[in-house]
This record gives structure tokens, sequence and C-alpha cells, in this order.
């Protein structure tokens, strides 16, 4: 195929891709919210943090569900989130929640030069309840919580994966003919 072709035919593509996107955030509006529970997180340096203190007097919480230091897929998807962080958080708060020790998760983040605000919710049942681990292991993605009537409701989330929406790396190396050709993220190069 011509590369004019490609180009007209990626311009059908991407408006069908942009309307089935609008038909998936459509329906993640529609749905009704799950109600949490009052969890007790620990922050770093080891003090307690409850919802009320991650929204930080927004209305709405972008939290990243990550696996922790151990995962370097979910390292890349945080070095990410540390370039946007200020955008984010001018519109909602946004936190990273680890199932890591407070301790190594303030070492690991001084070791990235991380700038987000960071949670354990080890001892909680918070990647249990919210479909993001359990006795299986821990999977990555994000939630979007709001308080609404005093109490705090989950009204969105997605799972992250090699390729998806949230980590410009893959996108990027898919432009290369040969696309990322075996490549994954590493803790250092």
């Amino acid at each position: 195929m011509k590369y004019e072709q490609a180009q007209q035919k990626l311009k059908v593509l991407k408006a069908e891709f942009e309307k089935l996107r609008g038909e998936i955030i459509s329906v993640r509006r529609a749905a009704d919210p799950q109600e949490m529970k009052d969890f007790e997180f620990t922050r770093p340096d080891g003090s307690k943090a409850k919802w009320a203190d991650l929204f930080g007097g927004r209305n709405d919480l972008i939290l990243i569900h990550n696996m922790g230091r151990g995962c370097s897929y979910c390292t890349l998807w945080a070095d990410g989130f540390n370039g946007v962080y200020k955008h984010l958080a001018s519109r909602a708060a946004f936190a990273i929640a680890t199932p890591d020790k407070p301790e190594a998760q303030a070492e690991f983040a001084a070791s990235r030069g991380w700038k987000f605000p960071m949670i354990s919710y080890r001892g909680t049942s918070l990647a249990e309840d919210t479909g993001y681990g359990g006795d299986g292991g821990f999977m990555p993605g994000v939630s979007v919580f709001q308080r609404k009537g005093g109490k705090v409701v989950r009204v969105s989330d997605t799972s992250f994966e090699p390729g998806d929406l949230y980590c410009s790396v893959w996108h990027l190396l898919d432009l290369i003919p040969e696309g990322a050709k075996g490549w994954g993220p590493k803790f250092s190069y």
C-alpha cells in the first residue's frame, strides 16, 4: 500500500476509533458509583491518611493502582505520570497506591524523582475491593473516586497493559515499522 493510501485508511480508522472511544466514555459515565470503605492508608513518611486526606479539598481523586517497585512496567507508567502530575493535579487530586511498605515506597520514589503523592494500601482490602489485587497478586490500573454525600464512591476505572492509552511510550514505538520488537521497560538503561 502506498504511503498516501495508508494515510487515508488511517484517517478513516482514527474516526472510527474516536467514535468508539466516545461510546466507552458514555458507558463509564452511566455506571452507578461503587461505595468504598473508609480505609486508612500509610504515606511513605509513615503518617496515616484517610480518603479525605487524599482528596485534599477536591471532589475528584485519580488513584493509580501500581504493583510496586518490583514491576518495571508499573515504573514506566509512574515515570510518565510524574511528567503530567501537575497538569492532572490542577483538575483533580492524584495519588499512586502500591502494596509496598511505606519506607520502600519512599526510597524507590526518591530514586525515580517522583513528585506525586503516594500511599501504601498494605494491610487493607483496597486492591481486592477494586479488583486490582488478591491472592493471585496485584494488577495495574486506575480508579477515579468522588466524594458524594459524605461517602467515597468509585465512578470509573480501567486496567493498564502494554499498548494502553495511558502510556505514550507504546504509541511512539508503534510508529516504528517493526513496533516494540520485543522491547520491555527496564529500571535503568
